[in-house]
């Protein structure tokens, strides 16, 4: 017994001599870097299926020990850098690792390709800019997209027509686009020197890309810009709402599936502008006052997890009817008359397929009707006919149907890479009666055909670094003509939250409608685009500059053919320079968004029946804008105020005097002032279980009373000329907005409203 005792005493003191030896530790160290050669700090580094690791300093090194023996695997990790394992022999005393990784790339962490572009979205944080309820409390915007817009740099300050002037462009060379698809006749019917609204609601869109410029290859026949709007999936839940105002007023419902797999919805409003008009003295003398009905629809059905097919359409008619003052006759009135309908109608779908492709189809159908009556009338409030002036009398009836179909297949590769490709088919017809004083008819009628193919790659080589290129061909079946469009641009991170950004692309485009037929054969308007673009995007605190410069070939050239004036070639030319700024803080003052903008613009160009290249008088060499929102959550109240600045335009009476077009008057406009205010009161705010949100709404615009001058129109024989000035210097509005079964209160706050 004793012995047996003696022998275990013996070996335990055996093998404690032994294993010290035997299962003697390894230290591992080394120093974990990127593939810039900048160290990695707080890196997990461990041997794989063990317990043995550590973690790096902030120099990057390591060091742990382990008593692992023989070939292991070196297992390397950190947030934002793929994981790296390494096969090592662990044997003797001291081994040294030194380890590279590489970033993973990630939308979280991946610089943004931006030049040229503002975007509020869910994909695109960096860029974002303005929302749905950013645009509904600009002050100066009226709840209109595009009179927000105005606000950003690039956009010209233009108030006698509609659309969006961009960098030198007309209004004709920025086109929307919804879900992808074309949208002819965005903003309702010109009338003569008063600015037309857009149609649609902000509300009904989800995403907003703005672009000044250097757009993706998905999208032509936009000489400046492009506005892509995307329109929103599914509701939130079943709700409805009302809208009252002294103008009129709006109703509408969604009603969203128990399964949440489907919804549908539409609403109804109606707008008539009489009690504004007696109150506020306008300039026209108004038979019909302006009047709309507008209508929608829509329904979502979810085709799968990741698939959505979407409908949205929509109705429009209007009337009015004004006289103003003649120039060309003292003591008659000139007469204009306009009926308008519209309706607009989009069928989008979107799938995500097997092997990270995705699919996204999209048709679109636009039907336009505008009868216009033009005349000269006494002030017994008969027509008359005067001689020299039958031309201003007149009937001209337009019908327009507009076809757009596109298709975009997409390849996601590994991080964020990926290459889509696609084709779009536009199909326009537009009929023409023009009846003339005499009773004489002149049909016209034009129809054209665009079929385009595009290809463009993302490539992101790093977080720091990606590129996209493309290229774009086009066929115009009324030219008879190809062209093609190479896209590119370029973005490299600087630093935490800032980036630099480069764009290059050739854009080109149709001659407008309202110019064809031609007498001469045309070619395609052309653009060369060149943006560099600086930005930082940190803590609610937005800084971008931009400097651009474009170079316009092949613009439009115009003489007068019959009664109208037509495009006789595509001769002209043209350039447009300049930088710009904005800058947005939504962090410094608590409950406080503003945001600041400056553009420079310097352009010229020769079209239409320009003598030689001038600034075209749409442009303004200088533009700015400040925009302020506070929320005063005690009083449940957000004020808005809003500054609109826009340097002397040029104005130009141009005139053909028997062999040439020449000057016989020019000169400069004032500058352009606009300061405007809102007001908007939640009373739901802070309410327990709120099963429905109100808004009372308040917008002044040109609080001040501003004497504001667009330009000078002149008589048929030039003589005599007049201002262009809004159709009253100030605007109220007063309305109040209900939704029931769904309480947005979270949803203002966040925005800050």
């Amino acid at each position: 017994m004793r012995r047996g005792i003696l022998n275990q005493l013996f070996l335990l003191i055996l093998l404690t001599g032994i294993l010290p030896g035997a299962i003697a530790q390894v230290t591992i160290k080394g120093v974990v870097k990127d593939n810039k050669n900048t160290p990695v700090t707080g890196a997990s580094i461990t041997i794989k299926d063990s317990y043995d690791g550590t973690t790096t300093d902030s120099t990057g090194h390591y060091s742990f020990k382990t008593y692992e023996k023989g070939q292991q695997v070196l297992l390397v990790t950190s947030i934002g850098y793929k994981s790296s394992e390494q096969t090592i022999k662990l044997e003797g005393n001291s081994l040294t690792i030194d380890v590279v990784i590489r970033q993973e790339i990630s939308e979280l962490t991946a610089v943004v390709l931006s030049a040229g572009t503002f975007e509020a979205s869910d994909r695109k944080r960096a860029a974002a800019v303005l929302d749905p309820i950013d645009i509904v409390t600009t002050a100066s915007a009226n709840g209109d997209i595009t009179q927000a817009l105005k606000t950003l740099p690039g956009a010209q300050q233009v108030g006698e027509s509609e659309g969006l002037f961009v960098r030198g462009g007309t209004a004709a060379e920025t086109k929307t686009f919804i879900d992808g698809t074309l949208v002819n006749n965005f903003f309702f019917s010109s009338v003569p020197n008063i600015a037309q609204f857009g149609r649609f609601s902000p509300f009904i869109f989800k995403g907003t890309v703005f672009s000044t410029g250097g757009y993706s290859a998905l999208y032509g026949q936009a000489l400046s810009s492009a506005l892509i709007l995307e329109s929103i999936d599914l509701p939130e839940q079943t709700s409805a709402n009302l809208g009252l105002s002294v103008l009129g007023g709006s109703l509408g419902y969604q009603h969203l599936s128990k399964n949440n797999k489907s919804s549908f919805g539409g609403s109804y409003s109606y707008t008539n502008l009489a009690p504004a008009f007696a109150v506020i003295k306008q300039r026209q003398d108004y038979s019909i006052v302006p009047n709309y009905h507008n209508a929608d629809a829509n329904f979502r059905i979810k085709t799968s997890k990741t698939g959505i097919l979407k409908y949205y359409g929509y109705f429009s008619s209007n009337r009015l009817a004004f006289t103003v003052n003649s120039i060309d006759s003292l003591g008659y009135l000139d007469k204009f008359a306009l009926s308008n309908t519209n309706h607009f109608h989009n069928l989008s779908w979107r799938e995500y397929l097997p092997k990270k492709w995705r699919i996204n189809a999209g048709l679109s159908y636009t039907n336009n009707k505008d009868d216009i009556r033009s005349a000269m009338q006494n002030n017994a409030g008969n027509e008359v006919l005067l001689t020299g002036l039958e031309a201003k009398t007149f009937n001209l009836a337009m019908n327009g149907n507009y076809f757009n179909a596109k298709l975009v297949l997409e390849k996601k590769f590994k991080g964020l890479s990926g290459i889509r490709f696609g084709t779009e088919y536009n199909f326009s017809k537009d009929q023409t009666d023009y009846t003339a004083f005499n009773g004489q008819l002149y049909p016209g009628s034009f129809k054209e055909t665009i079929s385009a193919v595009f290809a463009e790659s993302d490539i992101y080589a790093t977080n720091d670094l990606a590129l996209k290129g493309g290229l774009r061909m086009e066929h115009s079946k009324y030219l008879d003509k190809f062209n093609l469009a190479p896209r590119f641009s370029l973005a490299y991170k600087l630093g935490k939250g800032s980036q630099a950004s480069f764009a290059y692309g050739i854009f080109y485009q149709n001659p407008e409608r309202r110019y064809l037929p031609s007498p001469n054969e045309l070619s395609f308007m052309k653009a060369a685009h060149y943006i560099l673009q600086y930005q930082k995007v940190l803590n609610q605190q937005s800084f971008r500059a931009e400097v651009f410069y474009k170079k316009y070939h092949n613009l439009v050239k115009t003489d007068f053919v019959g009664f109208s004036e037509a495009a006789v070639s595509t001769a002209g030319f043209g350039d447009a320079s300049g930088i710009e700024f904005f800058w947005r803080d939504k962090k410094t003052i608590k409950n406080f968004d503003y945001w600041i903008t400056y553009s420079y613009l310097d352009t010229k160009r020769d079209f239409l029946n320009f003598p030689f290249a001038i600034t075209p008088n749409f442009a303004a060499k200088h533009n700015g804008s400040i925009v302020t929102k506070k929320f005063i959550q005690k009083i449940k109240t957000n004020f808005n105020l809003s500054y609109t600045y826009s340097s002397g335009r040029p104005y130009y009476n141009i005139r053909y005097d028997g062999s040439d077009y020449k000057f016989t008057d020019r000169g400069t406009i004032p500058d352009f002032h606009n300061v405007s205010f809102a007001i908007n009161y939640l009373p739901s705010i802070g309410k327990k279980d709120a099963k429905s949100f109100a808004v009372y709404v308040l917008q002044v615009s040109n609080i001040f009373n501003l004497k504001q001058t667009y330009g000078f129109q002149y008589s048929f024989n030039g003589a005599r000329k007049e201002p262009i000035v809004p159709t009253s210097r100030m605007f109220v509005y007063i309305g109040a907005f209900i939704s029931f079964g769904i309480d947005r209160s979270n949803e203002v706050i966040d925005n800050g409203l």
